[in-house]
């Protein structure tokens, strides 16, 4: 059973439902995204992800845009991003991480390289947001073959085909986008999201993460309310941003723990 399960079936056994934040390894500095990481567990996150910086990244608005040019910035590419992850697990076996980026860094690196480097480190997911699952078996299947669970999207336009082929490609847990639009924006409709979780849950037993929009707590507990998890993203790197190096791991604690509250009442 890979961490990714096992922190699910956790979770379910005990009627809690799953807090997944994430930020950009490098941002603000390269020395601070393991101690981000151990502040947000310490906070009451379940999973982490961690975003690999890339020039282009087109899923994503202008906060993590910015956080990703910062970490640039620093130097910080893919291989750093593997050995922060290790670094991570010399005081964390437990914790399920997951990378989330785009597939060129992965390509440049090669598929099996990059693979291999994951699995090495102890990563236990990968989301690729430009690799459609029918575009990408071969790396599905090495990733699945280490125990790396590839994780795909799903939006409010899939249609009921594509549900299904998600959930055939997919490991781990789906990835709801809860919105039409870029990470970051403030127009999520809660209602929305409750009329489309019971299809995708008709297709498949993965638990179901919903991100995009949510900002605080009151947001993230309607919405699992219907989901088995909710990512947080655009928020903690607001929060990043605004604190600065010196004060980002304090700020992190305090924004996620209203929200770990939340999702336990």
């Amino acid at each position: 059973m890979s961490r990714i399960q096992a922190r699910f079936e956790a979770l379910r056994k005990n009627g809690r439902k799953g807090l997944i934040p994430y930020i950009t390894a490098g941002d603000p500095h390269p020395s601070l995204t393991v101690p981000l990481m151990r502040a947000l567990v310490e906070a009451g996150a379940d999973i982490l992800e961690l975003g690999v910086p890339f020039s282009d990244p087109m899923a994503d608005g202008p906060v993590i845009q910015r956080s990703g040019e910062r970490a640039l910035k620093h130097g910080v590419g893919l291989a750093d991003v593997l050995g922060m992850v290790g670094e991570f697990r010399k005081q964390d076996p437990d914790t399920p991480v997951v990378l989330m980026g785009y597939a060129n860094p992965i390509e440049a690196m090669g598929i099996e390289t990059f693979v291999a480097g994951a699995k090495a480190a102890q990563v236990d997911g990968v989301i690729v947001v430009d690799y459609p699952p029918e575009e990408c078996a071969q790396f599905a299947a090495l990733a699945k073959e280490q125990g790396i669970d590839p994780i795909f999207l799903l939006a409010p336009t899939s249609t009921d085909l594509r549900i299904e082929q998600v959930a055939r490609a997919g490991s781990g847990y789906l990835y709801y986008v809860s919105l039409r639009g870029v990470t970051g924006a403030a127009s999520l409709d809660l209602a929305d999201v409750a009329a489309h979780i019971p299809g995708i849950r008709a297709a498949t037993k993965l638990p179901i993460g919903v991100g995009f929009g949510i900002r605080d707590a009151e947001s993230a507990r309607r919405v699992a309310q219907t989901a088995d998890a909710v990512v947080i993203g655009s928020r903690v790197i607001q929060e990043i941003e605004a604190a600065g190096a010196e004060h980002a791991v304090a700020r992190v604690k305090e924004l996620l723990r209203p929200i770990r509250a939340a999702l336990d009442t």
